[in-house]
């Protein structure tokens, strides 16, 4: 099948790849000029682990190119995708469709012949309606279907998710295009992939119904840590003992300090939007929102408190950056409320993460930023984890001790089993255990 992958961010680049990978003929199209050339060049833009070697082997292969070219690319494709940026609109938390509908009618002036468009953009409830009479309007002649098919990609396990997803969704109610999408999709049948075929409003529901529940898992396992933390509970203990039931199941169980990244943040807000505007609010989601926020911007005060309630004129060092490990993407991180409200408090500010540095300069002024775990905790007062990466679980805590002013360590992901740093000397602080020190706040 020959495929047109219209923006080449995390979601059209991770997509365009696979489907090449897959054997499909893949252009990847964008407006960025500097980016096309960066791919052409095999530079790798995101950061995902195995993307530069699946881009590169596909490339070479001849299966998967990369244009500013749209009017090239379309009349070919036997499908065509939008994968375009959907931000949260300023103002009023509407998802923004203004990239998608830009798309929309860039694709209506290039169709020629039979052709499926599919939004793999997450669009609200009724876009690809949108999608289709703007292309109607523009085109009363084409030939063409618009369906919709989400994407549920975890960045940092975004190719193993794209070739062994839980599901496909596909929504039309067109047999040509269910046949088209079952062709593009076929290779998955070997790993017997259920294919979930729906109306298109229903699939554009699904994506943010999907979200909103995983945000409403961790949102309400924060919650219960809090709990833990002032009846002398263990919050790990808690989520495994409801986790080992089926029903409830133990992913998206770990406390920490509130969700972040480019999904759920602005997908929940979209969703509640679209609720309120059908006349249909959700108050779960609404108030999943409001407890994520307030949960980011209290984290600051569990590092201050730790030192005693003052760190002013002191040093904090930061381990991780990133909303989660294995990505590059710092978009609605907790490190960007924890580090402004120490800096706000008087401390001076420390950092590392294994990949998120350039990004995260972008975004935080006044950080020393360090090459490395041992370099950060020179000289620091205290340690905060704030994104669990890998190798953060296995500090040298000797050398911690003879590096820092004090071996003071706030783990917001629980990494550390409290009695092993009790033994080891450190004076340890974690999330949701009877142990933590934060259950007298």
């Amino acid at each position: 099948m020959r495929v047109a992958m219209i923006g080449t961010g995390y979601v059209g680049l991770v997509s365009g790849a696979c489907f090449a990978d897959f054997g499909h003929d893949v252009a990847c199209i964008d407006k960025d000029a500097g980016k096309i050339e960066r791919l052409q060049r095999g530079e790798i833009p995101i950061f995902e682990p195995g993307l530069d070697a699946l881009v590169a082997e596909n490339v070479e292969a001849g299966r998967l190119s990369f244009s500013t070219d749209l009017s090239s690319a379309v009349p070919e494709a036997d499908a065509v995708f939008i994968a375009v940026g959907t931000p949260s609109r300023r103002g009023d938390g509407f998802a923004d469709l203004s990239y998608v509908y830009a798309a929309a009618e860039e694709i209506a002036a290039a169709l020629d012949g039979y052709t499926v468009i599919v939004t793999k953009s997450t669009v609200p409830v009724g876009t690809g309606a949108e999608v289709e009479a703007i292309i109607r309007r523009a085109r009363p002649d084409a030939d063409f279907s618009v369906v919709s098919n989400p994407e549920f990609l975890r960045e940092g396990a975004a190719i193993e998710d794209f070739k062994r997803p839980d599901r496909v969704v596909v929504g039309t109610e067109d047999d040509r295009a269910r046949e088209i999408m079952r062709e593009i999709y076929r290779p998955l049948y070997l790993n017997e992939t259920p294919i979930v075929f729906t109306n298109r409003m229903t699939s554009e529901l699904i994506k943010y119904a999907a979200n909103a529940f995983l945000a409403t898992k961790i949102t309400f396992i924060n919650e219960m840590a809090d709990i833990c933390e002032r009846v002398g509970a263990n919050v790990q203990e808690v989520a495994r003992g409801i986790g080992l039931d089926r029903r409830i199941g133990g992913k998206f169980l770990h406390a920490g300090p509130g969700y972040g990244g480019s999904c759920f943040p602005k997908d929940t807000l979209a969703l509640v939007k679209t609720a309120e505007k059908a006349g249909a609010p959700t108050r779960i989601v609404e108030a999943v929102v409001d407890v994520n926020d307030r949960r980011k911007k209290s984290m600051a005060s569990r590092v201050i408190a730790a030192c005693g309630g003052v760190v002013e004129g002191k040093t904090i060092a930061v381990l991780g950056l990133t909303f989660k490990p294995n990505t590059d993407d710092m978009r609605e991180a907790p490190s960007l409320d924890i580090i402004p409200a120490l800096q706000k408090a008087g401390a001076r500010v420390r950092a590392f993460d294994p990949a998120g540095m350039k990004e995260a300069a972008k975004l935080l002024d006044g950080v020393e930023f360090c090459k490395g775990v041992y370099e950060t905790l020179d000289g620091a007062d205290a340690v905060t984890i704030i994104t669990e990466w890998d190798e953060f679980r296995a500090i040298d805590l000797e050398r911690l001790k003879g590096l820092m002013r004090s071996p003071v360590m706030i783990d917001l992901r629980n990494i550390y089993r409290p009695a092993y740093m009790a033994a080891h000397g450190v004076k340890y602080h974690s999330i949701g255990r009877a142990d933590s020190s934060f259950a007298a706040e």
